[in-house]
């Protein structure tokens, strides 16, 4: 074969590797979405974003915008970007992936311009609404973080509706009976090592599929609380569910800082926790040999079964260390957001933080953001409800579930899991 005909093989070869229309047909669609409701129907008065209160130690001014413009000039650059990433793979090239992010942060400035602008209220607190998002986003950051110590080891973990759910359960309890709340926290990591356990030693020790064994452990323990409640808690709620709930660490100076400071520095353990816990497991994972031997366990178990690690046993480990995190993050339920516990509290939040994980690429700092992102979604329903926007209702409950969606299915794009995630391990 001569050298051209290699090269013409190579270059084709390389533009059909390329050459996928699925991100430029979503960006168009949605820009012409937008040019539609953001544009042409913007409402026609101003927005305003609120930083602070006038009684805050620092107070900065409130940001005033035109809705009009704001929602043509976002739209018009979304329609530049979407014409882009179509001339980009018309010629077989790779669209940037500045241009999808950009596109989303546009999209999401002129959705929120409008869907404020359209309240009887067209008034925000930008602050709020950031604050808010990180406190919801608690559990799914724990959760997913779960995840992530379990898939970087090879074993799916389905289970961490269930592990927050009984953590959320063990921590009202204990919490009630001993009336501290730091015990009731402690109880928490218990419960999610508890359900870690019987994840383990079926998927692991006995290699059943991890997909149904998670699932058989969140409709179990979604049972056994359910039932728990009814029969006992219910009964005699101030005793079994009259929990404490974990106090708000104000750090001085810091949580005055605008906008970030109570984000960051006026939180619960909990709260305080959950950044540590990123930290942690993200400089563990990639900056310690725990992290490389785990790392190898979840790609290629049978290499690092060659170089002396017993891949099962860290897998087991792991996995358990796992329940401790969600678990921590399931006391959230009953020791910061209300103080008690209630059925199927959780409402599907372990499923969503399977989501972050996903959309996060396996990586802890990429979970914890894409977590955030759901968060936000969650907070941002509630205080348009609470706004009185012309969205329906419905629909703006639907919202987190929506951008999970999307997420997972349209932006994440070419992601791979750990290599030997989902697949036993039979020495031999």
């Amino acid at each position: 074969m001569s050298t051209a005909t290699t090269t013409a093989t190579a270059t084709g070869a390389g533009t059909s590797g390329v050459r996928s229309w699925k991100n430029p047909i979503i960006l168009s669609v949605v820009a012409l979405f937008c040019l539609v409701v953001f544009a042409l129907g913007a409402p026609g008065n101003s927005v305003t974003f609120r930083l602070s209160e006038a009684d805050d130690a620092i107070v900065l001014p409130a940001i005033v915008v035109s809705a009009p413009i704001i929602g043509w000039v976002c739209t018009l650059v979304m329609l530049a970007l979407a014409v882009l990433a179509v001339g980009r793979t018309r010629a077989g090239v790779r669209t940037p992936t500045w241009v999808p992010a950009v596109f989303a942060v546009l999209f999401f400035i002129a959705f929120l311009t409008w869907v404020v602008g359209s309240a009887r209220t067209p008034n925000v607190a930008l602050y709020g609404l950031l604050a808010g998002s990180v406190t919801l986003a608690v559990p799914l950051i724990f959760g997913s973080l779960s995840g992530v110590l379990c898939e970087r080891s090879g074993v799916v973990n389905i289970a961490i509706e269930g592990q927050l759910l009984f953590g959320a359960f063990a921590a009202a309890v204990a919490a009630s009976l001993s009336g501290s709340a730091v015990v009731g926290l402690v109880a928490a990591a218990a419960a999610g090592v508890l359900v870690s356990l019987v994840l383990a030693v079926f998927s692991i020790r006995y290699v059943v599929n991890q997909v149904i064994v998670g699932v058989v452990l969140n409709v179990l323990v979604s049972g056994l609380t359910g039932f728990l409640f009814s029969a006992v808690l219910s009964e005699d709620s101030q005793r079994w569910n009259s929990p404490p709930r974990l106090p708000v660490i104000r750090i001085p100076f810091l949580a005055d800082i605008p906008i970030i400071g109570p984000i960051l520095f006026e939180q619960t353990v909990v709260g305080y926790l959950m950044y540590v816990a990123v930290a942690v497991v993200y400089v563990a994972l990639y900056h310690s040999r725990w992290g490389l031997r785990t790392r190898a366990v979840g790609e290629h178990p049978k290499a690092a079964d060659t170089l002396g690690v017993n891949v099962n046993r860290r897998r087991f480990m792991n996995v358990l260390l796992a329940g401790v995190v969600a678990g921590v993050g399931g006391s959230f339920f009953t020791l910061v957001a209300v103080s008690g516990f209630g059925k199927d509290m959780t409402a599907g939040q372990g499923y969503i933080a399977l989501a972050a994980l996903i959309f996060g690429r396996w990586n802890p700092i990429g979970a914890f953001f894409a977590a955030l992102l759901f968060g936000f979604a969650t907070n941002l329903s509630n205080v348009l409800s609470l706004l009185g926007t012309p969205v329906p209702d419905q629909f703006l409950r639907m919202l987190p579930y929506v951008v999970t969606v999307f997420a997972v299915a349209g932006l994440v794009g070419r992601s791979r899991a750990p290599g030997a995630s989902g697949i036993p391990y039979i020495k031999g």
